[in-house]
């Protein structure tokens, strides 16, 4: 294991072998812990997308504001499941499964391809002409943007996915599916979430999907492996301390290397980025 290895497993978090009710318990225990911290907080704000990450940690926040309802006996707490299609989804079937899986509170639609659309034609009339690739970071940006108002009018925060797998390779758009407050499934790897999901009796069909973020209109339904040049499989083995290919220990270590800024506040005089 290199020096990187051994830094980047202890920045993460991540256990080479954990136990599915645990971290099950662990999750929905610090959700809940936030809500009693800040009582004027009322619940969660997720989006929903039909895959892994986002119906584990729905699951998780719906058990934990079930919790505290019966804890409390206050009622008044609530999750709610917003759905953020650009125009028609392509695998809308499994957001539904999702969704009959998770049983959330309140699910709230909202179709992003309209305001996606106009910013990017107000770019267009401005001079500026974006990228298929920063047109799918922009779409990333306007969901989040929709969730923070869903929030701001329910006295809720939001939720973000998270994961190590993702963490280490930066897999994920800057203040857009990577800003929120809580992130509850933050320590695990891609098949860790799998066994969480496994234990929670989660349909097969959405943790065995292929994981894609499906940002791209010119390459749809783009398998995240391919997108990052490495697999899942090797990712998480790599975060478990376990010896990978020398192609893939570069390739992940290089993600790692170049996207750190995404897993740090705004820098300042003070951080050693720039020096």
């Amino acid at each position: 294991m290199t020096d990187l290895q051994k830094r980047i497993i202890e920045e993460l978090k991540v256990k080479p072998v954990i136990d599915p009710k645990e971290e099950i318990r662990k999750s929905v225990d610090f959700l809940k812990a936030y809500l009693k911290k800040y009582p004027f907080i009322k619940g969660f704000v997720l989006g929903i997308s039909g895959g892994q990450d986002s119906t584990l940690t729905g699951k998780l926040a719906q058990m934990a504001i079930n919790e505290i309802r019966e804890e409390t006996g206050k009622q008044d707490y609530q999750f709610t499941a917003v759905r953020l299609p650009y125009g028609t989804q392509f695998d809308e079937e499994d957001c539904q499964v999702a969704l009959n899986f998770i049983q959330p509170d309140d699910v709230v639609t909202v179709n992003i391809k309209e305001a996606v659309d106009a910013s990017e034609k107000a770019l267009k009339d401005a001079g500026v002409e974006i990228s298929d690739f920063e047109k799918g970071n922009q779409k990333a940006r306007e969901r989040m943007k929709i969730q923070y108002s869903i929030a701001a009018m329910r006295n809720a925060v939001v939720l973000g996915t998270d994961h190590a797998a993702e963490a280490v390779t930066g897999f994920f758009t800057k203040y857009g599916d990577g800003g929120a407050d809580l992130v509850p499934i933050y320590r695990l790897n891609k098949r860790q979430g799998k066994m969480l999901l496994k234990e929670l009796g989660c349909p097969e069909r959405l943790y065995k999907k292929v994981p894609t973020a499906d940002l791209e209109e010119n390459r749809p339904q783009l398998p995240d492996e391919v997108a990052l040049g490495v697999t899942y499989e090797e990712i998480d083995d790599y975060l478990e301390g376990k010896t990978v290919s020398e192609e893939a220990r570069k390739t992940i270590e290089g993600w790692f290397l170049k996207t750190e800024h995404k897993r740090h506040l705004p820098i300042t005089i003070f951080d050693d980025f720039w020096k």
